[in-house]
């Protein structure tokens, strides 16, 4: 397989160890999305069992993970995504079109996806600001967005300094929160269930759907680390590793945490909540905790948003180098060695997404994710065990192909629960997509377009 960085000038530097892998993965997945979306996991199936989608959600999480982690140890290059889908459905031929894709729907979830923590971080100040407009929201919303880029705008060792830095108080006040809660803590609260709450039913079924993909949304980043494999240390071990625990201990802390709440607010109290970790602090200790424990989860926020742009911020700039995306991407710092105008453009684009509302964020962002990407990642581990032996796999997945059918089936579930609005939404998309790539394709004479006889030339060693 071909390197993704080029041979006449120095690439990128590999300098993310295990640790700042695993605190970069377990920022992206935290950030503010469980301080927001307990009440909605509640909300979607009418009781506290609605946690039963942390459960789902960590199930699927777990099991696309390791379709992350085979592909991730087998091409730790820059990118991630981008050169999976190429290499697996053919380089030259419908790997074209499948990483093209892939970054043609980067241009449109990379924002929102960074959006969507920057706007939860907007809503949570509320909490200090109760009288602060919807224009004002967003405008700090856009202006987070900024500040983040000018955080990264440094060489990638001071990034993974600052990765763990975040990621410390992360913990801590997950932890806060956790340990806090058994003081008053009451399991009657937690099993106060709904009559019939466990009847299946149709409305059960979607229920859980929706649950799951709220569930879905927060735990959502576990991947980042192969975004930027092509900066990571011993990747064929750092990888697999820095996924799968990330996935096994945000489920953990989610599941803990979400019980500990619950344990202390009556579930119809708290799904009318806006801010429910700092109200459920509050009760505990009184107001001066709810306004600290605020801080720390707009710090918890900040430090996601962080994450999430370091990871896409690579992705243009994979492509841009081999000649599959326009050539400003393809620009690195003089001395400091990562992607300047990648970094900065993705950035301003977020700034822009925050005047969308964060419901509509979250569900076209998944939306647009499994359809473009995520099904046919799945696939693209069975593609490349069956037609690519050439490339050497260090992380095979366990108990294969249980998990390419659960992460499949799984996101097939949520994408029908999401709605039809958003599929539509997704599936347009998608169509501009391919419209956009053919029509690339033939000025530039590339597949489909490229005669047969040219293209069995290209294909020979």
């Amino acid at each position: 397989m071909e390197r993704a960085e080029t041979h006449d000038r120095p690439g990128l530097i590999r300098g993310i160890g295990l640790l700042q892998a695993t605190s970069t993965n377990m920022l992206n997945m935290i950030g503010i999305g469980p301080f927001i979306t307990i009440p909605l996991l509640i909300a979607a199936m009418g009781g506290p069992h609605g946690l039963i989608g942390w459960i789902v959600g960590a199930l699927i999480s777990l099991c696309d993970g390791l379709v992350w982690a085979e592909l991730g140890a087998a091409m730790p290059g820059a990118g991630g995504p981008y050169l999976y889908l190429q290499q697996a459905y053919g380089p030259n031929r419908l790997g074209r079109l499948m990483s093209f894709l892939y970054i043609w729907q980067t241009i449109f979830i990379a924002p929102l996806s960074i959006a969507s923590g920057a706007v939860g971080f907007a809503l949570y100040t509320t909490y200090f600001w109760p009288a602060m407009t919807s224009w004002e929201t967003k405008m700090l919303a856009a202006g987070l967005c900024l500040f983040v880029t000018a955080l990264l705008y440094r060489d990638i060792r001071s990034v993974g300094r600052l990765s763990v830095a975040l990621w410390i108080i992360v913990m801590l006040t997950v932890g806060w929160v956790v340990i806090s809660g058994w003081r008053a803590f009451e399991w009657r609260l937690v099993l106060d269930l709904p009559p019939e709450a466990f009847r299946f039913s149709r409305e059960f079924v979607l229920g859980l759907g929706g649950a799951t993909l709220i569930a879905m949304y927060s735990y959502g980043g576990y991947f980042n680390v192969c975004l930027f494999g092509g900066e990571v240390k011993n990747p064929s071990v750092t990888i697999p590793r820095s996924i799968i625990v990330a996935i096994l201990a945000v489920a953990a802390l989610y599941i803990t945490m979400s019980v500990t709440i619950l344990g202390v607010i009556p579930w119809r109290e708290a799904v009318r909540s806006s801010s429910i970790v700092s109200d459920f602090i509050e009760r505990v200790y009184g107001p001066w905790a709810g306004h600290l424990v605020t801080v720390l989860i707009l710090w918890a926020s900040l430090g996601s948003i962080f994450a999430i742009l370091l990871g896409y911020s690579r992705v243009p700039y994979a492509a841009a180098i081999e000649g599959r995306f326009f050539a400003p991407f393809a620009r690195l710092h003089p001395t400091k060695r990562f992607p300047t105008f990648s970094l900065v453009t993705i950035g301003v684009l977020s700034a822009a997404a925050c005047w969308f509302t964060l419901d509509a964020i979250i569900k076209a962002l998944l939306v647009i994710q499994i359809l473009i990407q995520y099904l046919a990642q799945v696939l693209a581990v069975v593609m490349l065990r069956r037609f690519r032996p050439d490339i050497v796999r260090p992380f095979r997945m366990w108990l294969y192909p249980v998990p390419v059918l659960v992460a499949f089936l799984g996101w097939t579930y949520i994408l029908i629960s999401s709605g039809l609005p958003f599929i539509l939404i997704g599936m347009g998309l998608l169509a501009l997509g391919i419209g956009a790539y053919l029509w690339r394709a033939h000025r530039r004479g590339e597949w489909p377009f490229v005669p047969r006889a040219m293209e069995e030339v290209s294909l020979r060693p």
